[in-house]
């Protein structure tokens, strides 16, 4: 049985910490809705949807990390502008033998977390086909639970992130080491760029972006500068042909809005710098133009502002 705490119980961190308590393991639930922590304690974490139907009471919940103390894993499931703060408050807590895992969408996540601890101890994550959301405090729901793949920051494959693959393994998660996570991640995000922030922008479905000539004009462009600078960056990419990789990724799901959209249809504000945003970051680093995730992230803050 090994001590995790999960940082960051939204709909994703709900179904880890919900999934990881019923296999037995000692859980601590943190997050900063009080509403959730509170009913988390007093009826148990309820999680439904592809992995079943369960409540469980065994999850200790608290807005305080500190609480919960030095765990063998830490899981950083917060939002992109929360993984800093995650580390932050993991720093003095985490032992010699502490292991951070963080499972984000887009870049940044270990430059996030290099900023309060050294990346000796920290793993990065990938997760794809949950489709998951909140119903109420205390309450997740999960569409389905495809795939979560993690890595070593700096590479290779070690006894302790096989270790950590078990463990998830064993709670009914497809979870998968990879020796250069890295590629997983940048493959991960050219598709997110493609279809996240032209989604939003236009307030179209995967599909619906594909079918409009305009806008998958607009989209495909940005998955094409994502996937450039990857390949400047030395990237590994499991493709040489960009435009059919998107295409066969976005066909398959053709109803699905991105969690970026449903941000945005829920008024809260999304992780454009981290996606989009972050390719005109890379591309200034390496002298690559990015205009139209330039043009599509001030759209998407500006959508925000207007909140």
């Amino acid at each position: 049985m090994a001590k995790i705490a999960v940082v960051g119980v939204g709909a994703m961190g709900g179904v880890y910490a919900g999934l990881l308590a019923d296999a037995g393991h000692e859980v601590w639930a943190v997050d900063v809705w009080q509403d959730h922590v509170d009913a988390i304690k007093s009826k148990g974490l309820r999680v439904e949807g592809a992995s079943g139907d369960r409540t469980v009471t065994s999850v200790h919940a608290t807005t305080s990390l500190a609480d919960a103390g030095t765990c063998d894993l830490y899981i950083i499931a917060t939002k992109a502008d929360g993984v800093g703060p995650a580390a932050q408050a993991i720093k003095p807590l985490a032992g010699p033998q502490s292991v951070v895992l963080t499972i984000q969408n887009g870049l940044g996540a270990a430059e996030r977390i290099e900023q309060y601890m050294p990346l000796d101890n920290v793993l990065l994550g990938v997760a794809e086909g949950f489709g998951a959301s909140i119903k109420g405090p205390g309450h997740i729901h999960h569409n389905a639970m495809k795939r979560i793949r993690i890595g070593e920051c700096s590479g290779g494959m070690t006894d302790r992130l096989q270790a950590v693959e078990k463990i998830w393994q064993e709670a009914g998660f497809n979870v998968q080491a990879y020796a250069d996570i890295e590629q997983l991640i940048w493959e991960k995000f050219v598709c997110n760029v493609t279809f996240s922030a032209p989604c939003t922008t236009f307030n179209k479905t995967i599909g619906e972006v594909m079918a409009d000539p305009a806008s998958w004009h607009i989209a495909m462009n940005c998955g094409r500068e994502a996937y450039a600078c990857g390949k400047a960056k030395g990237v590994n990419f499991t493709f040489d042909d960009v435009d059919a990789y998107i295409t066969d990724f976005g066909s398959k799901m053709p109803d699905a809005r991105p969690s970026m959209l449903l941000d945005h249809l829920n008024k809260k504000r999304c992780e454009i710098d981290a996606i989009n945003g972050m390719v005109p970051v890379v591309g200034k680093e390496l002298g690559i133009p990015t205009p139209y995730n330039d043009v599509v992230s001030g759209a998407v803050r500006a959508r925000e502002d207007a909140f």
